[in-house]
Order: C-alpha cells, then sequence, then structure tokens
C-alpha cells in the first residue's frame, strides 16, 4: 500500500542497542527479519489465495471479507483496516483506479477487468505489504501488456536491491523498462520503508526526480518496492470518498508490490508467492 507523502509513518524512537538506524531508517535485527519473513508470507498467501479464486460476479466486498478471515486465520491482524481512517483488509482497485480503492458490494467484478488487489497483515508486531494486478478473465491485449510490463518494471527495480546500492538505481530501472515500452509511471505515489510501521522512511521513488533521498541501502533494511503504470497520462486524481485515485483520462492503470529485504549478497523478496 502507498500513502500521501503528509502521511508517511515517523520513524519510532527505538533504543541504539537493539537496532542500528540510520537517516530515520530502521536496519532490522535477524530476529525481526524473521518475524516479517511470517508476517510477508501470510500476505503472500492471502494474495495467491484471491489470484485463484477471483472470478466474474464476485464484489470487491468479496475478496475484502475473504483477506480479512485468512489474515485473522493465520494469528495476524490486517494492516490496513483503520490506518487513517480506510475501512477495509485490502485496497482493490479496478481498471482506470489507480490506488487506494475501497472495496464495496456494489462493485461487481467481471471479465476484461484489470483487479489491483493490495494487502497487509500485522504479525507480532511488524508488517508485510504487497499487491498483485489480476486479469479477470479475457482482458484486452493492452491490458494484458500493461500488467506484464507493470510485473516486470517490479523486477527490474528489485533486481538492483543490494547493500550499497542507492535508491535512485532502483528508480531509473523501474523507469527506464516502462518508458522504453511506451507507459508512463504514476508519480503521485511511491514504495516506502516498511517494518514495525507500515509505512517507514525511506520513500521509495520509481522515477528519476532531485527528491530522491541519497541513501545507500544497508543489510537489514526492508523495503516496499511498488511501480504504478498507466497507460495513458501519468497524472491522477482523488474522487469523494477521499482515497481511490483514479486516471485523469479513464486510462488503465496496474501495480504489483513486494516486501524486500537487503542483504549484502542482494535482496530476498518476503512476499515472494512462487514457493507457496
Amino acid at each position: 500500500m502507498n500513502i500521501f507523502s503528509n502521511l508517511l509513518s515517523q520513524p519510532v524512537q527505538l533504543k541504539p542497542e537493539k537496532r542500528q538506524q540510520r537517516r530515520g531508517i530502521e536496519v532490522k535485527s535477524p530476529r525481526e527479519i524473521e518475524i516479517m519473513r511470517q508476517s510477508a508470507k501470510i500476505v503472500a498467501t492471502v494474495l495467491k489465495e484471491i489470484s485463484e479464486l477471483v472470478k466474474p460476479g464476485m464484489t470487491t466486498a468479496d475478496l475484502d471479507a475473504y483477506a480479512e478471515q485468512r489474515i485473522r486465520e493465520m494469528g495476524a491482524t490486517p494492516s490496513f483496516k483503520g490506518y487513517h481512517g480506510f475501512p477495509a483488509s485490502i485496497c482493490s482497485s479496478i481498471n482506470n483506479e489507480v490506488v487506494h480503492g475501497i472495496p464495496s458490494h456494489k462493485k461487481v467484478i467481471r471479465s476484461g477487468d484489470v483487479l489491483k488487489v493490495d494487502t497487509g497483515a500485522y504479525y507480532e508486531g511488524f508488517h508485510g505489504d504487497s499487491c498483485i494486478t489480476i486479469a479477470v478473465g479475457n482482458v484486452t491485449s493492452e491490458a494484458a501488456r500493461l500488467i506484464k510490463i507493470a510485473e516486470e518494471s517490479l523486477y527490474k527495480g528489485i533486481e538492483q536491491v543490494k547493500a550499497g546500492v542507492h535508491l535512485a538505481e532502483i528508480a531509473g530501472a523501474i523507469e527506464d523498462h516502462v518508458k522504453a515500452n511506451g507507459f508512463t509511471v504514476v508519480e503521485q505515489f511511491t514504495g516506502h520503508g516498511v517494518g514495525r510501521n507500515l509505512h517507514e522512511e525511506p520513500p521509495v521513488f520509481n522515477y528519476r526526480t532531485i527528491e530522491i533521498p541519497n541513501v545507500k541501502l544497508r543489510s537489514g533494511m526492508t523495503l516496499a518496492i511498488e511501480p504504478i503504470l498507466n497507460a495513458g497520462s501519468k497524472n491522477t486524481r482523488i474522487l469523494a470518498d477521499r482515497w481511490t485515485a483514479v486516471t485523469v483520462d479513464n486510462a488503465l492503470s496496474a501495480q504489483f508490490e513486494h516486501t524486500v529485504l537487503v542483504t549484502d549478497s542482494g535482496y530476498e523478496i518476503l512476499t515472494d508467492r512462487t514457493e507457496l
């Protein structure tokens, strides 16, 4: 889940003997990383199950109820529910809805939809966070290609992750892949640090900008990397519900997100679904 920059959680005050910090960025201890593996696995499990059960005729409220039940069954609590007033356990955004779509019994999922499902789980003091985009039924070739490039762009960014690398290298790899394929990167929302708080420092940009803090990655950092791609304009607007962001030109949007651990040799995708 990404959030407006002014709502980014403030870094918690930590005892120096228990955790190293730099510029307000947490470096997790081995014990904390193990807990995050569990919270992230819960998120990955829920998203994999949703990707397999979603079908035309269901509502986004059906998916939300399923996600909450499964998160709680696995001993966690939904990270999103109640967060800054958000009313649900998942964000469900369809077609031109970019992020933060609110589940509803009135939102019926149809064949051809591009469905983004974003969720988080809070387990023993730490959050996992991930998002997938699902092609529901028979989607257009444009929609299928947008989804493919969105997922590829996530992995282009993740492939840069390693202790000693700067955040700008992640942003550049994502932006280059998106632009080379004719899509645009949404700039109003970014990735973020994740751990004890759902949103922590640093912001993880998906495009080159002078706003990127000159952060060098260190082993033990945990990041939510989440590129958002539009088929048309990069710009978005917020609906009257004060949460749902949509494309200004009604073009399709797609998003993928993983919680990633920085290691000395590279990275570990904590929310990986492939081995479940």
